[in-house]
């Protein structure tokens, strides 16, 4: 497996995996499709504030990706974050591999804190922020929201 930074010609297989994961639902508070060229806006904006990573096979199929971003109801000083696994590739160690690289561009940002904003339903995410280190701070019916501390 490889980590890499994400382009825009990345968009397409971006959108792919998204999509699968938007079909089968409850991971993700996305709702609709996302195309191509609605991958290649979302990465184009706010590239000076954030940072986007997937994580590709010796093939190049793209089994993940994450990105942090930041966020209107945030303060400045923390980013969002969200992560997306191939359907299938969850427990490959993606996740792990990803958020080395996430956690030190996040740093590199100035950022002082991720926030990651999982469903409630999610228990698969909701363990994987826990994992890296996460901690709840907020919760409500459908969401819980977890912070890591980057100082």
């Amino acid at each position: 497996m490889h980590i890499r930074r994400v382009t825009s010609h990345d968009a397409r297989q971006l959108a792919e995996l998204l999509n699968e994961i938007i079909a089968i639902g409850g991971t993700t508070a996305i709702k609709d499709p996302k195309s191509r060229d609605d991958m290649v806006s979302w990465i184009e904006s706010n590239k000076a504030n954030s940072a986007w990573f997937l994580a590709e096979n010796d093939k190049g199929e793209v089994l993940g990706f994450q990105k942090i971003s930041p966020y209107h109801s945030l303060p400045d000083e923390a980013c969002s974050i969200a992560t997306f696994a191939r359907v299938g590739k969850a427990q490959l160690g993606i996740g792990s591999a990803l958020f080395e690289q996430t956690q030190k561009a996040a740093r590199d940002l100035g950022f002082a804190w991720i926030n990651a904003t999982i469903k409630a339903e999610n228990s698969g995410g909701i363990a994987y922020y826990q994992s890296r280190g996460f901690e709840p701070y907020k919760r409500d019916a459908e969401r819980v929201s977890t912070r890591f501390n980057l100082r």
